[in-house]
Order: structure tokens, then sequence, then C-alpha cells
């Protein structure tokens, strides 16, 4: 989701904050609530989502989100005006009330203004879960976002582009390394990372490697703004609970400069969500059919349905189109458009010739719209320039998901401006978060959204389907798709595991031909008097 203000330049923005909103004193807090009053000065719409030890501001805040509800979008406006321009500053909304564990930093021999964050009841989460979900932000800028916080928690539930700062020492960095696998798994939804100091660059990279830009902050209580040309030349002397050296020290205005920059940057490789309107007019006047991106025939090695089956249960199903995509081959693709091009029983099933392909090391990619059988083992960059080279589409399949094959989050956004969509529901997919984590990158990217049964057996067929306009050829079938609506039903992903298994791996060779001939003979109506 997307503000309104992003095509200009200006973006609605959440800084979400680990640290109770009146610990002022705290490095973090006193960070956040600095930075967010320049934004907001330059015009761009400002949250502030932090935990709170009032009671009385979470009851505000939280009828500010029943408002919210109650006026659908009107309400939604409501929580992000006056947060720009001067108006009235960032908002504050208090997501819920923790327990200040001061004990903590005695017990780790922290400095008071780093305290760790305390454990995260669960109406908290459930807040910052609905606030993210509900509000159209273009950023959730997350500082500290180490489990459990408020930071780590929009980190989980944000369907924005996101941006991690790291302020802490040495000892925030190994505090979390129990939590290491859990954390890292968030930090992968990070499009951007910032640290306040080179210090806690290296650290970091050594923990939770990535690309760490150097922003420091702002002066602080008893520093003045030194003579630096940016933000990311930080005083060498500085450090934490040290006199401060106010050399090299950057004015706030120069930290939010740093900010704007990466904001504009990642906006920039957002896809356009404009498409074609006069194709868009032309399409509307078409008829919907359903249509399948995502299934195989007995030309994929780990699949036992003919081609006459996969069309006979296509028309049956309803389907008006549907991508045939065989691992490394499309000789089944090819078969299934020269039949269906023919005349038979039942409405005629539009075939997209397609390709799933295997990759070197970078997962599958699936090419849609393409002639010639890409070879299996190319990079996933030269994958790529192979079906555009074929005036294909790029579509990709079952992202995230950790027990397929595929691209990790670093090369997927190295072909991010070549990706035209994302298969965001396969119901093969054993467990629902990974669909998830693909509907959210498509999301924040503004990549257009498909679907696939995946289907490995007959009976699988149509399970997830896509409801979009007629088309004709690549491009209006991007338009439409654009437009679409995916439909899932429920399935067993036990049951049509087991059929594949039953009809491929536990069946011999002999008896899998002959069960092929009975199959075609009923498909096509062979033999019948």
């Amino acid at each position: 989701m997307a503000g309104p203000e992003a095509s200009s330049g200006r973006f609605s923005i959440a800084h979400v904050t680990p640290y109770p909103w009146e610990a002022q004193e705290n490095e973090v807090n006193a960070y956040v609530e600095r930075v967010t009053r320049e934004l907001s000065a330059r015009g761009h719409r400002v949250l502030v989502l932090a935990p709170s030890r009032s009671q009385e501001r979470v009851r505000a805040s939280r009828k500010a989100l029943r408002e919210i509800r109650a006026h659908g979008g009107a309400g939604i406006e409501s929580l992000l005006e006056g947060t720009n321009e001067g108006a009235g500053g960032p908002r504050v909304i208090a997501v819920g009330e923790v327990l200040d564990l001061q004990s903590t930093a005695r017990q780790t021999q922290t400095p008071p203004t780093r305290r760790r964050a305390p454990a995260l009841p669960i109406d908290v989460a459930r807040t910052i879960e609905e606030l993210l979900s509900t509000v159209p932000l273009d950023f959730v800028h997350v500082h500290e976002p180490f489990a459990p916080s408020t930071a780590n928690a929009a980190l989980r539930h944000s369907r924005s582009l996101n941006v991690g700062s790291f302020h802490a020492p040495t000892e925030r960095v190994l505090s979390t390394l129990v939590a290491r696998r859990f954390v890292e798994t968030f930090f992968g939804r990070l499009d951007a990372r910032t640290a306040s100091l080179p210090a806690t660059a290296e650290l970091m990279s050594r923990h939770f490697p990535g690309d760490y830009r150097i922003v420091s902050p702002g002066p602080i209580a008893g520093e003045r703004p030194g003579n630096s040309s940016g933000a990311g030349a930080p005083g060498a002397g500085r450090g934490h609970g040290d006199a401060p050296a106010t050399a090299g020290i950057p004015s706030w205005e120069q930290v939010a400069d740093e900010l704007e920059d990466i904001y504009r940057g990642l906006a920039a490789r957002r896809h356009s969500l404009s498409g074609d309107p006069a194709l868009h007019r032309r399409l509307a006047k078409r008829p919907l059919i359903d249509v399948d991106l995502h299934m195989h025939t007995d030309h994929s090695g780990d699949c036992a349905t003919p081609v006459e089956v996969l069309l006979a249960t296509a028309r049956e199903q309803g389907l008006g189109a549907i991508a045939v995509t065989d691992h490394n081959e499309i000789s089944g693709a090819l078969e299934a458009r020269r039949q269906a091009s023919i005349s038979g029983p039942g409405p005629p099933v539009k075939v997209i010739v397609a390709e799933e392909i295997k990759t070197a090391e970078q997962g599958e990619v699936i090419g849609l719209f393409i002639e010639e059988k890409i070879p299996r083992g190319l990079s996933l960059e030269e994958t790529v320039v192979e079906i555009k080279r074929q005036g294909g589409l790029v579509y990709v399949p079952h992202p995230f998901d950790r027990m397929h094959s595929v691209p990790d989050y670093e090369h997927l956004l190295s072909i991010l401006d070549d990706v035209d969509a994302i298969e965001v529901f396969n119901p093969r997919v054993a467990i629902g978060a990974f669909n998830e984590e693909a509907a959210r990158f498509a999301a924040k990217y503004r990549i257009v959204a498909g679907a696939g049964s995946d289907s490995h057996v007959a009976q699988g067929l149509g399970s997830v389907r896509i409801r979009m306009r007629d088309f004709d050829g690549p491009a209006e079938f991007m338009q439409s798709l654009r437009d679409a609506d995916i439909l899932t039903r429920p399935t067993s992903l036990l049951y049509v595991q087991a059929l594949k298994f039953l009809q491929t791996k536990a069946t011999p060779a002999s008896a899998q031909r002959a069960r092929k001939a009975r199959r075609v003979k009923r498909a096509t109506g062979r033999g019948r008097k």
C-alpha cells in the first residue's frame, strides 16, 4: 500500500521504536523524535509507533484506531491528517503498554539510554498488525528491530518498503544471538539498512550480513553540528556515554537528507501502477474467464498427467485459459496448444506455452508466452534475458517457499526490474506464511500478482484460479492480470501429494503406460460406442 504523495516525492512513513515513548532520554527515541519532526516539516506524512507507559496515551491511540474501522477511508485519512508540513508534526501512536524493565540495563551493564526492549504483549502485536494492514504507507522505518519488540513486530506485519536503522553498541547485537535464526528471517524483509556508526555496521555485517549505510545521528544534548559535509561522516571520537566530539557531527537536516535519499531510491524501484488506460478500456468489454497459471503434464519427470487428460480436466473445471509450465521442457505445452486448437468436446481452452526453468543456483523461474525451450542451469539473470529475448513474461513461482528451490531475497531484488508477475498463492506451498510473504513482497514493490494450482495431478487443476478479462498475447494478458481477482478454494495438500506419488514413483513404468492409455481414451472419448 502506498500513500498518494509518493508520485510527488512526498511519502507516508511510519517510524517504529522499541522503547516507551516517554523515555526521551533514550538516544533512539531522541533520534526518532528529531528526524520525524524534520521529515514532517518537509511535507512527508509521518507517524511514530511506540510502546508507552501511559494508559491514557494508549487509550487515545486505540480510540483513533476504532474510528478508522468505523469510518473506513475517511478514518484512515484522519489518522495521517496534519502530520506533514508542520501542521501538527508527526503523530505518535501508542501501540500498547509495556513494562519498562530497568533492571535489564544493570544486569548487562548497558548505559541507561540503551536499555533492552521488554517482552512484547500480544495486544501490542495485534495493534501493530491492524494498523499496518489498514494505513496506506510507503515506508515502515524500524529502529533496533530485534525480537521481541514493537519494531520487530512492525517488520513482521509490514506490507510497505522497509528500512532498518541500527544504533546499538556491541552488547545489543550479542544479546540477540539466541534468537539469531528468527531475527535473521525477518531481517530479510529489510529493503535498506542504516547504522549510526562504522563499528555498528561492521558488527551487524558480521552477525547479519547485508549492506549497511552509515547515517550518523545529529547533535544530541550538549552537542552542536560540526562542519560535516554529510551524515555519512561521523565524528571519530563520538561514543556512548563519553564526552561528545562535535567535529563531523551532521545537522538533523543533513540526517533527513540522507534518509530522503534512501526513500527515493527504494521508491524508484517500485513498478508502475498505471498500466495502459486504452488497453484497459478495450479489455473491459471482453468476457471474464478463469485462468490457472501453473501446472504440469507427463512431459515433466514428476508428473503422470497426459496432455489429453489435462485439457479435458481444464474444460470440466470451467477454465478458459491455462499456462502449461513443465519442468525444463515446453514440448508438453506445445502439444497442449496444438490439441486445444482442434475442435473437441466442451468449450475451447486457451493454452499459454510456458516453462518452469531450474537456474544454476538461484531457484526456479517461469517463462510465459515463449516458443523455444530454455535450457536449465543458466544463471537467474541469463534465464531472464532468454525469456525476454523470446518476447516472454518473467513469472516467479512460489517465492520464499523454503520447501522449493527458490531465488533468495537478494537474487530476487537483482532481477526486480524484469519481473512481470509473482505467484502470490500456490496451494502446494505447505506453510501459508510463505504465500503471505510473496503477497507482501508483490504489494510493496507493486508487482502484478498471479496464482496457479501447480498441479501435478489432474485432481488439483483449478484449485486456485484467476478471474480476468479474456486476452490475446502478452500485453493484453498483463493488463488483464492487473485488474484480476484471485479465487481460492480449500484443498488437501496431503491428498494431491499422495496422488502424485501413487501416479509416478509408486507405479511401475509398464503400469503407468497402461494407465495413461486408459486415461487418454476416457478424456478424448475414443473407444466409446
